[in-house]
């Protein structure tokens, strides 16, 4: 038999559960606008049946209804991939951010840039080829020079400069690493100790996945969760956490890179001391840009080896103006073919010389190991001479090409790369001293036929000769060589440099930009560059769009959706009041029967 009370207990069963229920409505509004919180909801469920006797046999009379937890609306399927993707944004934007900074340094767009130096070369060059003999050509091509130089140093020194940026965001990166880490621990602590007793830590876990949503940013994860409500959190099949132990991030000492001018650091787990190499996320894109802009210095490099050896090798072969006109060397060929003679000394440093580098230095390019070679003589040792060789055409005719002879005692040959080639792309300090523009090597060699004192040929007998004071041969070579191609520029490979008794040809096959000229080769950079800048931008706005519908996706069941709560709450409101009315019409019920039934002697 029922117990007389228990149609109040049914009605106290449905005023707690809607209250309990619209207390939750309440919280979902207040958080609607807290970032990581998930919709929560009372579950509720009819309680267990009391069995009455009737005419039929027995029936079932319910009791009420009772709340059984309360959960999160949360689409853990739409987390994994947001995490996913989320390390995939991230890589993409820090990689965009490093592109425009590189596009700044290379930018041309107010002429102050490496592209309107290096036009600005080029017409100097072509400007001295037309008149030789006038100084302030010969000054603008210096200057010119001194310019292009600078420019391709300030652009190394930017670069250096946005290295060392990376790694300092790097650093930051790590330290939010190991904080964030840190407090998921905090949290899978807190979780485990409130679900013990069986409740849920709602509230928790949202703060927790937000942590996971950060973490998502900086590196590539897997999640999975134990039985105990704890995340163990893995990337790159390391457990950066597993339940309440942590790894920690931290970085390397610093590991000088004399090629670039710079410290490198690598990212080490401190518990094992073995590197971290994330696969995704803006901890890899920062490595990643860190190596790019070690490839754009390699660039620059390549340049400043193109002007310090194929240049310069072009350079010695003519001469300036401050000396005599006068036979540079008189040569006889004899009988049996062979060439005689003495080297004739020109009056003044006037041929052989480098226009970029140190002047008792031959710069070479080792393609190989994409390296300079530096033979440094000793000062005082070096001395440049002229001859010549002679081959046969197929019509019998005769070809004498001089050939600059640099000698002199070897100092030390060192291999030199990357930020160090560039730096040493100064322009000859003989040129630029006082007076030093007379030996800019506009003018170009020849040989003639060498005459007696009444004028007569002489058989067999040549000189070496320049054309001139105005000729500009040689210019017009040397700004021709910005636009040659590497199969192009080898006819010009006229010089020879004599090392303690060896004779070696400077090569100008094996150039720093291989195959291309100065000028394609910088275009080509500055093409690639810009390619990769612009189909980057295409992959991040497409992936920016690939997590907006995943946040929507994860709004939709975990958002708080204004409308629906309100309803809810009149919902529950409605039901509180219903009970309530329900349990004061039983209590007035239950009076009557206890204060007004059964009374005798009225």
């Amino acid at each position: 038999m029922r117990s007389t009370f228990s149609g109040l207990n049914t009605m106290v069963r449905g005023v707690f559960a809607n209250q309990l229920s619209l207390d939750t409505v309440g919280h979902n509004i207040t958080n609607a606008s807290t970032e990581g919180y998930s919709r929560q909801k009372v579950n509720l469920a009819a309680t267990r049946g009391q069995g009455v006797s009737s005419l039929y046999g027995n029936v079932i009379v319910g009791t009420g209804v009772d709340s059984m937890s309360i959960e999160r609306a949360r689409n853990i399927y739409a987390d994994k991939q947001f995490w996913q993707e989320t390390s995939t944004q991230e890589y993409y934007k820090t990689t965009q951010v490093n592109y425009e900074k590189i596009e700044a340094v290379f930018d041309d767009s107010d002429k102050t840039g490496i592209l309107n130096a290096m036009d600005e070369f080029y017409a100097a060059w072509q400007n001295l080829s037309k008149d030789a003999s006038t100084a302030s050509t010969r000054v603008a091509v210096i200057e010119k020079g001194n310019t292009l130089a600078d420019r391709i140093k300030t652009a190394g020194q930017q670069l250096q400069s946005q290295i060392n940026s990376q790694y300092d965001d790097m650093r930051v990166t790590v330290n939010k690493v190991n904080e964030t880490t840190a407090k998921i621990v905090q949290l899978n602590k807190n979780i485990m100790q409130q679900e013990a007793i069986g409740a849920s830590a709602n509230d928790l876990r949202d703060q927790r996945d937000l942590l996971v949503d950060e973490l998502s940013q900086y590196m590539n994860l897997n999640v999975y969760e134990d039985e105990k409500g704890m995340y163990s959190v893995v990337s790159n099949g390391i457990t950066m956490v597993g339940g309440v132990e942590r790894l920690t991030l931290e970085m390397s000492d610093p590991i000088n890179n004399g090629d670039y001018g710079i410290n490198d650091y690598v990212i080490n787990i401190k518990e094992s001391g073995i590197t971290f190499l994330p696969q995704n996320g803006s901890l890899k894109a920062q490595q990643d840009t860190i190596a790019e802009d070690k490839e754009y210095i390699d660039k620059l490099a390549d340049m400043a080896g193109f002007l310090l050896t194929t240049f310069n090798n072009m350079h010695q072969q003519g001469s300036g103006i401050n000396g005599s006109d006068s036979s540079l060397g008189t040569f006889t060929t004899q009988p049996d073919g062979t060439v005689t003679g003495t080297n004739g000394e020109y009056k003044g440093p006037l041929y052989g010389l480098n226009f970029y580098g140190d002047d008792n230095t031959v710069y070479e390019w080792d393609a190989d190991n994409h390296q300079m070679k530096a033979t440094t003589m000793t000062a005082g040792t070096v001395t440049r001479s002229i001859s010549y060789t002679e081959t046969t055409n197929s019509d019998g005719t005769k070809t004498r090409t001089p050939k600059v002879n640099i000698d002199g005692t070897v100092k030390s040959t060192d291999t030199v790369r990357g930020i160090n080639i560039i730096t040493a792309l100064t322009v000859n300090g003989q040129l630029s001293k006082t007076g030093g523009q007379d030996s800019v090597a506009a003018r170009i060699f020849s040989v003639e036929q060498d005459t007696d004192a009444n004028g007569k040929l002489l058989d067999g007998t040549y000189k070496i000769v320049t054309n001139g004071s105005k000729d500009g041969t040689n210019a017009v070579n040397l700004s021709a060589l910005m636009n040659m191609s590497g199969s192009e520029a080898q006819k010009y490979n006229t010089a020879k440099v004599f090392l303690n008794g060896s004779t070696e040809a400077v090569s100008t096959s094996a150039r720093a930009t291989e195959a291309d000229s100065l000028n394609a080769y910088y275009n080509a950079a500055m093409s690639k560059l810009g390619s990769d800048a612009e189909s980057l931008k295409a992959k991040e706005s497409s992936q920016e769009d690939l997590i907006t519908q995943i946040v929507n996706w994860r709004s939709s069941t975990a958002g708080v959706d204004w409308n629906e709560e309100l309803t809810n709450m009149i919902t529950f409101q409605k039901g509180y009041s219903a009970c309530s009315r329900c349990l004061t019409t039983m209590d007035e019920m239950l009076d009557r029967l206890i204060n007004s039934t059964g009374t005798v002697g009225r």
